[in-house]
């Protein structure tokens, strides 16, 4: 490679020498360029940036529901033979009765599946497949009224249960029927009860009858008691 002419070394000077501000510029370029971070980001990442104003979130679309059906009608009914009627389905139908079943519920007593009547207002005591003459507010000063506490609860004595105390194995579940409505139980009385290892269901004793018939028919009588006051029984 060649030297450069003394000729074209002239020239460059002259033209440095004339223009000193085009090169005081080209240099402040070069420096402003070196100390700019966008200066040495690639063009590629440069680009995205610039068109980043661009990309938005696309909009979801919801999905489309069908219309609510304007009527009922399920078609023709169907002529296939295995076909189930649910109205006919008993999964207890194959299950006796148990003989203690409360067949109804009176002012004054109950009528019992095994024909057994309890009258004269008297309660019931259903335990083990037995049948008993319940009269809890016996030895009370108010009678039957005193089966409410001060506070609106249903609580009877120890003594009332104690026909619970006795029995062996003793049932799971007792439902107690509270007349012709329903009342708060006491926490004393259901203490008592829970200390004896069986829980306690309060009702009505309408629903405490139905409740009865159906556990006594799944589980059995020697898991479910009942304890029964005539729905003549109103407490208020």
């Amino acid at each position: 490679m060649h030297p450069p002419s003394p000729q074209l070394l002239r020239a460059l000077r002259t033209s440095i020498s004339a223009s000193p501000r085009a090169t005081t510029s080209i240099c402040a370029q070069l420096t402003s360029r070196s100390a700019s971070p966008i200066s040495r980001v690639s063009p590629a990442l440069s680009f995205r940036r610039n068109n980043s104003d661009d990309a938005r979130p696309t909009r979801m679309i919801p999905r489309a529901h069908s219309a609510k059906p304007r009527t009922r009608d399920r078609g023709p009914q169907s002529k296939e033979d295995t076909q189930t009627d649910f109205a006919a389905l008993n999964v207890l139908g194959s299950i006796p009765t148990p003989t203690t079943a409360i067949d109804a519920c009176l002012d004054t007593g109950f009528h019992l599946d095994n024909g057994v009547k309890i009258t004269h207002g008297d309660g019931v005591l259903l335990v083990g497949g037995e049948a008993f003459t319940w009269r809890p507010w016996l030895g009370k000063e108010g009678g039957k009224a005193s089966m409410l506490n001060q506070r609106g609860q249903f609580e009877l004595d120890e003594q009332a249960w104690g026909l619970l105390s006795l029995v062996w194995p003793r049932p799971d579940m007792l439902i107690i029927g509270m007349g012709n409505s329903l009342f708060p139980l006491a926490p004393e009385t259901k203490r008592f009860v829970n200390c004896l290892g069986v829980r306690v269901e309060i009702l009505d004793t309408r629903n405490a009858a139905a409740q009865f018939n159906l556990l006594a028919t799944e589980r059995g009588v020697s898991e479910i008691a009942a304890a029964m006051i005539p729905i003549g029984w109103k407490g208020r």
